[in-house]
């Protein structure tokens, strides 16, 4: 590879085009030989580039070293399954349970919680366009009022689980035991951090769970359901203070509650 005839701003445009693996390193060859303090600098940005791959990949392949034994082991379909929407006072909790194909690419993949909204939601993209299958439960505030809001959490898992177009063998879970499967899982506790299944759920739900209440938004403006997502937030606490509960609101949720009979 010759560089000579190309400027240093082609030579940038060019580099940071490259792919990784046999292309980078043809570059980086090439970069090394040439005499400029430019191109050599280049070679540095090359080379920390490749080296937070390598890190990052390492970090993945941690993520899902408990799902690769697995499949070693002769299991066909891993689901991971993790739930949000525990703590609002409003909305409904969802779960989300996620097949991914052998080799997921999934670059940032972490739990939900440490993600930007930005970062979900162009992670939970890739997630939908490499996985094998993707179930989503729903359990509806009238319901999580009838079950309790813990038995309401294992309901949606469980929907979410039996929502996937392939049945898994084994199943990830986020810190609990789903009732009702007939496949083996596994309880992770903070499973949405260590493990890539569950995080990908993680991910997959909260995404799915925010886009339903900025509809619930639309649909009861006035408590600011697209801007705390339901949570008991000091904004949310005034606006049932002054309005009351909407219909989507959890009456057995002792905060709505109390302004529903006009405590304050």
């Amino acid at each position: 590879m010759h560089l000579a005839g190309l400027s240093l701003a082609e030579l940038r445009a060019r580099c940071l085009a490259a792919n990784g693996g046999a292309e980078r390193e043809q570059w980086l060859a090439a970069l090394r030989r040439d005499a400029r303090s430019g191109a050599r600098a280049l070679a540095g940005v090359l080379e920390r580039r490749a080296r937070a791959e390598r890190q990052e990949q390492a970090r993945l392949d941690a993520l899902f070293a408990l799902r690769a034994r697995l499949l070693a082991a002769g299991a066909r379909c891993v689901a991971g399954v993790d739930e949000v929407g525990m703590g609002p006072l409003a909305g409904p909790v969802l779960a989300a349970a996620v097949i991914l194909g052998e080799r997921p690419s999934l670059p940032g993949l972490d739990d939900s919680k440490r993600l930007s909204r930005a970062a979900r939601e162009q992670i939970a993209a890739r997630i939908h366009e490499q996985a094998l299958a993707i179930g989503l439960g729903i359990v509806e505030p009238g319901e999580i009022d009838r079950l309790n809001i813990y038995r309401a959490g294992l309901e949606a898992m469980r929907r979410a689980v039996l929502a996937l177009a392939r049945a898994p063998d084994y199943v990830l879970v986020d810190a609990r035991t789903i009732p009702g499967l007939a496949c083996a899982q596994t309880a992770i506790v903070g499973g949405d951090a260590l493990d890539g299944s569950i995080a990908a759920a993680s991910i997959v739900a909260k995404v799915a769970r925010d886009a339903i209440m900025r509809r619930l938004d639309e649909r009861h403006p006035g408590w600011g359901l697209a801007q705390h997502m339901g949570y008991p937030t000091p904004q949310h606490l005034a606006a049932l203070r002054r309005l009351g509960p909407s219909p989507v609101h959890r009456r057995s949720f002792a905060p709505v509650a109390r302004f529903a009979t006009g405590g304050s």
